[in-house]
Parts: structure tokens; sequence; C-alpha cells
């Protein structure tokens, strides 16, 4: 996987792929129109973020490049890369519980808080699938 030099695009199954953390300075792409949201992503090394009408769906600190993001009910997957490990939030069902599978092997279920934020980090020595379903 490679960084997302679009900083966004489409991909042919549907799913989206955004991000750069080699960039030295903050770039940002607004109204990226996909599957009915308008998508804001802001990037660079030291954070990666992703909005969809407004509303916070994915960050990451240190900046990573996330390729294949799919986010339907009660499930979210996607590749993530970076320079270094990361910590990743993302905005999910309010208080509700989430398995957390990275490259295969389950880290354990996780409770988002009243603002349904659910964060975990992610050894990014090479790069990491992350699938998270809620229980």
């Amino acid at each position: 996987m490679a960084v997302i030099n679009e900083l966004i695009r489409a991909e042919a199954d549907g799913t989206i792929s955004f991000g750069d953390y080699t960039l030295g300075e903050k770039a940002k792409l607004d109204n990226f129109a996909h599957d009915g949201g308008s998508y804001k992503v802001k990037t660079y090394k030291d954070i990666t973020k992703l909005e969809c009408n407004d509303v916070f769906v994915y960050e990451s600190v240190p900046g990573t490049a996330v390729s294949n993001f799919a986010k339907e009910e009660g499930k979210v997957s996607f590749v993530v890369e970076g320079a270094e490990d990361a910590q990743i939030t993302l905005e999910l069902e309010a208080e509700s519980e989430y398995e957390v599978t990275i490259n295969g092997e389950s880290t354990g279920t996780a409770k988002t808080n009243l603002g349904g934020k659910l964060s975990f980090s992610v050894n990014l020595e090479t790069e990491a699938t992350v699938v998270i379903e809620k229980k």
C-alpha cells in the first residue's frame, strides 16, 4: 500500500482510500462526493482526519494512509499504514460494545463512550488490517 496522492479516492469495490502521512504540511480536500456523502479529509505527518457530511468518522495520530475503508451497519473495516504506531479514533454507535480485530487477531472488546468514540492503538511496523464489529 502507498500514500493516497489524491488525498482521498473512491475504489472500484465501493470503498474509499485516504490520507498521506508523508506530508510535512497539512493538506485538505473538501466536498469529495461518494455514496451519497460529502467527505472532507485533512492529512499530514501528525494527523489524518476524515469527516462525512460534517460528522467525524476517523482520526489517527500520527497521520496514516487508509485504504479500502468501509463502514456499514455494525461494522468498519480498513487497511492502515503509517510511519510509526498510531492511535486511531472512530465514530460509531454510542455506548455500544465492539470487537476489535487487527491482522486477524482479536484485541478484545471495547465500549464506545456517550459520544460514540472508540479509540485503539495499532502497531504499524507493517500495514495492518482492522475490522471492528458490533457485539
